[in-house]
C-alpha cells in the first residue's frame, strides 16, 4: 500500500523561503533515512512556490492555462514524502514521526492519502491498459 504524506504550504513557504534553522532540515533527512532503512521511502522533495507553477483549468470544454502564484495557500502543497507500507497503520506510525515541516514553533499541517494501486483499476480498461507496474523497494 502507498500513502503520500502531503506537506501544506504556508505564507513562508509560498514565499520560496527555506527553513534558516539547521535543525528542521537535519530533521527532515534524518526522518527520510529511517524511512529508507525501513525500505519504505519511494521518493520525497519539497516543491517551489506557486509563482514558479501553473495550472491548467477545464472548462466548457475548453483549456485554460492559468499562470501562479495561486491565492489560496491552504489549498497548496509544499512538499511530499511517498511511502510503502504493509497497512494503514504502519503508514500512520510514519505519518506520525513526521518531523514539524517549518520548525516545531511554526504551524504547520500535513496529510496522508493513499494511493490507488494497479489493482484497484479495471485490468481492461484504459488506465489499466495503460499504467505500468511500478518496482516497489521493500
Amino acid at each position: 500500500m502507498r500513502f503520500m504524506i502531503i506537506v501544506k504550504a504556508t505564507a513562508i513557504s509560498e514565499a520560496g523561503v527555506m527553513p534558516d534553522d539547521d535543525s528542521v532540515m537535519s530533521a527532515m533527512g534524518t526522518y527520510h533515512e529511517e524511512l529508507a532503512k525501513a525500505g519504505v521511502l519511494l521518493d520525497a522533495n519539497g516543491l517551489r512556490p506557486s509563482s514558479k507553477g501553473w495550472r491548467i483549468r477545464y472548462e466548457g470544454g475548453q483549456r485554460k492555462v492559468i499562470d501562479g502564484p495561486f491565492a489560496e495557500t491552504k489549498e497548496l502543497i509544499a512538499g511530499y514524502t511517498l511511502i510503502q507500507a504493509r497497512s494503514r497503520e504502519e503508514a500512520m506510525e510514519w505519518a506520525r514521526r513526521f518531523p514539524a515541516p517549518f520548525g516545531e514553533n511554526a504551524d504547520s499541517e500535513i496529510e496522508v492519502r493513499e494511493l490507488y494501486e494497479p489493482e484497484d483499476l479495471e485490468p481492461d480498461g484504459i488506465l489499466g491498459r495503460t499504467r505500468k507496474p511500478q518496482a516497489a523497494s521493500q
